[in-house]
């Protein structure tokens, strides 16, 4: 009977840890990736000296800060479309935000919008992942371009940097 409680412990133990290395969906990977993108950007927002956030690379270009608060835009359009609202694309003024103090919680605050819309429904509102996946598409690009913001000033990016063991 003893030999019969084992087996079946060991049964349940090794159903458990088989379930829980299944493989994730599509969502939970997107899921992942947005917010991983999302908070790289945050962490180089927080990062960047606050007296290079108007640094363009050319003068046409967004300045640094202008890259966040059109980074931001994307978040706000995801928010309100991955909860099913019609919505195009409203792009953020970045003059309306003074400083790398009032860009940094606008980049917060519509961080926390979209992995909560992202988060109540992950698949999208027409299942098909949509529209976190433009909008992650499209923050990875900008946290490139961030990348050459901080090359072009002689800094190492966050990600870049030796981790400490």
């Amino acid at each position: 009977m003893m030999r019969l409680a084992g087996y079946t412990l060991l049964l349940t133990a090794a159903l458990a840890s088989a379930q829980s290395k299944q493989p994730k969906t599509s969502a939970q990977n997107l899921s992942a990736v947005f917010h991983a993108t999302n908070a790289q950007i945050l962490e180089m927002a927080k990062d960047f000296p606050e007296d290079k956030y108007g640094f363009r690379l050319k003068p046409e270009m967004r300045s640094f800060g202008d890259v966040l608060v059109h980074v931001a835009s994307g978040n706000v359009f995801a928010s309100k479309a991955g909860r099913g609202e019609k919505v195009k694309w409203d792009e953020l003024d970045s003059k309306n935000y003074h400083g790398k103090a009032e860009v940094v919680a606008l980049l917060e605050k519509s961080i926390a919008g979209a992995n909560a819309a992202l988060d109540a429904n992950p698949t999208g509102p027409t299942k098909d992942l949509e529209p976190f996946l433009s909008v992650m598409e499209h923050s990875a690009e900008h946290y490139g371009l961030l990348v050459a913001y901080y090359r072009a000033n002689g800094l190492v990016p966050p990600a870049s940097r030796p981790k400490s063991k």
